[in-house]
Formats: C-alpha cells, structure tokens, sequence
C-alpha cells in the first residue's frame, strides 16, 4: 500500500490525538483534554453542519423563502420559543413547544413501541414454539433449535412471574421467580460482556493502527512518496 504525504500526516495527527486519549489511563492531564476538547468541538461543528444542509436549509429555509410555504412559520415559532428558557423571564414560554413535542412524540411512539416490542414479540414467543422449516437441518440440529425456542418461552414466563406482585412469591410462583432472576443475570452477563467486547474490539483497532499505518506513514515520509 502506497500513501501520499497528505495521507501520512493525516495518519500522525490520528496517532497523536490516540495517544492524547489513552494518557487518561495513567491520569487526567492537558493532553487528554486537548484531545477531548477537540473531539467534543469537531463533533458539534460537524453536526451543526449536518443540521443545515440536512435540516434547516430543505425544511425551513427553502420552503419559506423559494417555495413561499408560509406554514412552515408556525413551527418556526414553536422552536424559536424553546429558547425562552434560557430567558428567566420569559422561560415559562418554553412549556408550550415542549407539549407539542412530548405530546405528538409519545403519540407517535406509543403504538409502534406497543406493536414492535410488546404484541410482536409476544407474537412471536407464545406462537412459535418450535421449528416452522427443518429444510437442510439435520435431527440433532432441529432438536437444539426447538430446545432454544422453549428455553426463551420458559425465561419469558419466569421474568414475568418474577415481576408479578400481586402474590405472594411462594411455592410455583417462587420458585418461577427465582427461575426469572437466574434469566435475568444471563441477559445482563450477556449485555455487559457484548459491550466489553465491543470496547475491546474498539482498542485492538487504535492498537493495530498505531502498529500497522504509523510505520508505513513513516515510510512514506523518510523514503518519499508514492505516486
């Protein structure tokens, strides 16, 4: 792999800023707050940017100001009135914008998280309690499978006993309830190793970089660069 100059500078300022990064693991200092600094303000600019061509220009400016679509003044005022909040005297303005949004918000979201999380997979839990199509499955493999569709069916009914207050957790019930907090402990263990390992997964690629594209950059850099 050839880079040009232009390349390899961009690699060595990528370097510098991860090594910035990691000098938080021996203590907090000016370097990590450099770096975080910067981070934090390339990120802002980079979604302010994104908030006008993607946002504000095709919905608001155009519309208002080429298409003459002077409707579009209405939630103009409603976001402008956000801002009152920052204004003490006037802060109680803010409460109306914020309506509007939690209310047609929580309107639009209560169905499709009632249809998505709850009645799909309800669906999904109770109806499908072993293996519709075995095409190319062998027998141990379709035994494995409805096995796996009972223990999921089995872990919901016992997370719901364990949540179920209204009795007493005794006999059945508790021993169901105990059933649910070991199911719980497994989705938690599975959660928590799922996002170690993606912060794992996240340091092995700042490592090979710095393993790997430094010295090719320094290459680049001491022999010349490629065409």
């Amino acid at each position: 792999m050839v880079l040009t100059i232009a390349q390899s500078i961009g690699i060595f300022v990528g370097a510098a800023l991860t090594l910035m990064m990691f000098s938080f693991l021996y203590k907090d200092n000016f370097f990590y707050k450099f770096g975080e600094h910067l981070y934090v303000g390339i990120s802002v600019g980079y979604m302010l940017n994104l908030m006008w061509w993607n946002v504000l220009l095709p919905e608001f400016y155009n519309p208002l100001f080429r298409q003459h679509d002077f409707v579009i003044i209405i939630p103009m005022i409603l976001g402008l009135l956000m801002l009152a909040r920052f204004i003490r005297q006037i802060g109680w303005l803010s409460r109306t914008p914020m309506a509007f949004t939690i209310g047609s918000g929580s309107g639009l979201a209560i169905p499709a998280v009632l249809s998505s999380n709850i009645m799909e997979q309800l669906h999904s839990t109770i109806t499908v309690l072993w293996v519709q199509d075995t095409t190319g499955m062998s027998t141990g493999e379709v035994a494995l499978a409805n096995f796996g569709l009972w223990v999921i069916f089995i872990a919901v009914i016992a997370v719901l006993f364990y949540f179920y207050f209204s009795i007493e957790h005794k006999g059945v019930v508790g021993q169901l309830g105990t059933i649910g907090i070991w199911f719980i402990m497994i989705a938690f263990g599975a959660s928590f190793g799922y996002t170690v390992m993606a912060r794992v997964s996240l340091f092995i690629g700042r490592v090979q970089f710095l393993l790997q594209d430094v010295p090719l950059a320094w290459n680049t850099l001491v022999g010349g660069a490629g065409p």
